[in-house]
């Protein structure tokens, strides 16, 4: 049972707070377990995570058998012009081709909001401490997390379930599995999300067999 999350036209977070927390209030049903899973993804500036910057955030919660319960805030945060010009030519050309730089500009979000609202999210699906970070390359992602948002870090388990570790496994002990799952990649976080979860099912069902 999917909840208001999806229900949004376009998938951003555009209600206001106040209106938000009562639809949650309203029409979630579903409750706090600790067996359900946190997937996160980022899109940044660059990979320096020293010095790049956050852009886009989005989570979903799926329970234990990779199914999708909520989908969460999809967030454009606020860069400066001079932040987004300085972005590598991939960069450029990836984000401007999708929107994402355009709603970057026009976004009233900083990291301290897009925190505290995914926060608010999550709280709703399990308690802190129980996922691990689920995703793609995570640790790159938990590593951003940790400079600028690190009361949502610390939301997670210190263990993380990256997909990349069973695809690499894959390729090199069944390469042949690999021709039967493919990636839309279209570098926006919520659909990279989906992706994760999908490619997670697939190495289950058919590089794991399991039931």
């Amino acid at each position: 049972m999917l909840t208001v999350f999806q229900d949004l036209e376009y998938r951003e977070w555009q209600l206001p707070a106040r209106i938000w927390r009562l639809k949650m209030k309203k029409d979630n049903k579903m409750p706090v377990d600790a067996s359900n899973l946190i997937w996160i993804d980022l899109e940044m500036t660059g990979l320096d995570t020293q010095s790049d910057e956050i852009i886009e955030i989005a989570t979903i919660v799926t329970d234990a058998r990779l199914n999708i319960l909520a989908e969460g805030p999809m967030i454009a945060i606020h860069q400066s012009q001079q932040r987004l010009d300085a972005m590598d030519e991939w960069n450029q050309r990836q984000h401007g081709a999708s929107g994402l730089i355009e709603r970057v500009q026009k976004s009233d979000y900083d990291e301290a909001r897009a925190e505290a609202e995914t926060l608010e999210f999550l709280q709703y699906y399990l308690p802190s401490g129980a996922s691990p970070m689920c995703g793609n390359s995570i640790c790159q992602d938990r590593r951003f997390l940790a400079r600028t948002m690190p009361k949502l870090e610390a939301f997670f388990h210190y263990r993380n379930l990256d997909v990349s570790t069973l695809k690499e496994l894959m390729n090199r002990w069944a390469p042949s599995l690999s021709e039967g799952f493919s990636k839309a990649g279209k570098h926006l976080a919520l659909d990279d999300i989906k992706d994760s979860i999908n490619e997670l099912s697939y190495y289950r069902d058919h590089f794991l067999r399991l039931p």
